[in-house]
């Protein structure tokens, strides 16, 4: 089995998801090719990758799209007119990283 570390460029295997994926969830249909950077390994099975948007169906990045659009207007919504004052306008117009924790066996280098 192939071991990654933080940094490595990897990409999600495409099989049939089965039933102890189900059970276990770290396995689903829209993850099958996502290619992405190892975030951090939590053990020899559990590794997190941050995806590159590039990968993302069309529908799985209008998701992610939605989701930060939301994060940020909540975000917005609980701070003061004068702490947004301290915020640079890229920092107010933040972007999502979109993660996925994968099993080890279902990744592959890039």
């Amino acid at each position: 089995m192939p071991t990654f570390k933080p940094g490595d460029r990897v990409r999600v295997v495409t099989r049939p998801v089965t039933q102890e994926d189900r059970t276990k969830n770290r396995y689903f249909d829209h993850m099958a090719g996502l290619v992405g950077t190892v975030q951090q390994v939590y053990s020899d099975t559990e590794v997190a990758i941050e995806v590159e948007p590039d990968s993302m169906t069309k529908v799985s990045l209008d998701v992610q799209k939605t989701a930060t659009v939301r994060m940020r207007d909540k975000f917005l919504s609980q701070i003061s007119e004068e702490q947004k004052k301290q915020f640079t306008k890229e920092e107010l117009d933040f972007d999502a990283h979109y993660v996925v924790l994968v099993d080890n066996k279902d990744l592959e280098k890039a």
